[in-house]
């Protein structure tokens, strides 16, 4: 499954060149990856209420066509990798079909004392699925 979230450009969101800064990318990718287990049944605030937190461990992105104020952007989200202890995104980030950015974000799964733990078994037979 792939979610889209589309967004557009926040005067806020660009630099003095008037091109969105780089640090602007992992917060879309957040955007993106929290409608994607929206589209799955279940919002990451109820992951959350039943103790299951996603530790951010690593995000990649490459730059490859900057963006700009007022523009429309799409954030599409899959699911690249799943297992019992991590979940890998996958984003590409475009601009009526060009592509902006690409990237992953590598999260580990923790309880709400942020040590280490398993997805419950529905949790991740619903993200398998996906």
């Amino acid at each position: 499954m792939e979610s889209t979230t589309e967004l557009r450009v926040r005067y806020a969101e660009t630099d003095a060149m008037g091109i969105v800064h780089h640090a602007t990318y992992p917060v879309w990718m957040e955007l993106g990856r929290s409608d994607f287990l929206r589209g799955l049944g279940q919002s990451y605030a109820e992951w959350e209420a039943r103790g299951v937190r996603l530790v951010v461990n690593e995000i990649r992105v490459r730059f490859r066509s900057p963006a700009r104020y007022d523009e429309l952007v799409q954030v599409h989200t899959w699911l690249q990798e799943t297992g019992r202890r991590r979940l890998v995104f996958a984003y590409r980030i475009e601009r009526a079909g060009i592509l902006l950015a690409e990237g992953e974000s590598i999260h580990l799964v923790a309880g709400t004392d942020n040590r280490a733990r398993v997805l419950p078994e529905d949790l991740l037979a619903l993200v398998k699925n996906a």
